[in-house]
């Protein structure tokens, strides 16, 4: 017989971890001495510790290990068991993969700025809304402003005027060639009219990021955000969307907040 001390060198399982296994029942002391309370192993439970630690090796739970040193369990059960854990195996090494690829891509990416970038890209499911929307061509940049006012003024108008609710901040979708849609979300569908239509905005996943501060450092939030998604494999499935968290038409530009989302796909 042996001491849990002496067992555990013998073993190279630490003597915490021996008296926790004994105290949920999963690997018992072979003895205990009613004096003193010591734990005694001896040599004949060392095929039943290796196959526990045989089996916490590949990745089983404590209970599913207790389960099958307790059970007779059948081919097919202990098959099933293994298939399911090679699967959360696999599915762990991908995430392991994909944030190895994140890494790199953001090492790539400030070798190329020498420095962080000013955005963090997230990846985000952005659900369905139901909005009233316009929209028109833009001339060209400079007209932007404009246009835009022009567009969501109709927006505002045509809610207030058919007893609409608003549900949330202004998104303006842009489609291609400049053409912008500007979109306010409504709890309840309206009448269209007046150069305005009603529809859900569809969801989608998105790569999202957030900008802080006036509409002219837009430039670089939509670069910064096209290099991540280009960086981490992936590519830009459809119009993209600015979202207004923050604004007013009389307050300070420095004071906006607004997020970028990008409808994205892996490669």
């Amino acid at each position: 017989m042996l001491k849990i001390g002496e067992f555990s060198r013998i073993v190279g399982v630490p003597v915490k971890t021996l008296r926790y296994y004994d105290e949920i029942g999963l690997f018992k002391s072979d003895y205990i001495d009613e004096q003193t309370g010591y734990r005694f192993y001896s040599f004949e439970q060392l095929p039943r510790l290796n196959r526990l630690l045989a089996l916490k090796d590949l990745g089983l739970s404590l209970s599913q290990i207790d389960q099958m040193l307790k059970e007779d369990l059948s081919a097919d059960q202990l098959r099933d068991m293994f298939l399911v854990k090679q699967a959360e195996l696999e599915d762990l090494a991908r995430d392991i993969r994909e944030r190895i690829a994140r890494v790199e891509a953001r090492l790539s990416l400030i070798e190329m700025e020498d420095k962080m970038s000013d955005y963090e890209v997230v990846i985000k499911t952005v659900e369905p809304v139901l909005v009233a929307s316009s929209q028109d061509a833009i001339p060209d940049y400079e007209t932007i402003g404009p246009v835009m006012g022009r567009l969501y003024n109709r927006v505002v108008a045509h809610i207030v005027k058919h007893k609409g609710q608003f549900a949330g901040p202004g998104i303006t979708v842009w489609h291609e060639n400049l053409k912008a849609e500007a979109s306010l979300p409504i709890k309840k569908a309206i009448s269209e009219g007046d150069d305005v239509t009603v529809h859900e905005l569809p969801g989608d996943h998105m790569a999202c990021l957030v900008h802080h501060g006036g509409f002219e450092g837009f430039p670089q939030a939509y670069q910064a955000g096209v290099q991540w998604i280009e960086a981490n494999g992936y590519e830009i499935t459809g119009p993209s969307r600015e979202v207004y968290l923050q604004f007013r038409p009389d307050g300070e530009p420095k004071d906006y907040v607004t997020e970028i989302q990008f409808p994205v796909a892996k490669v």
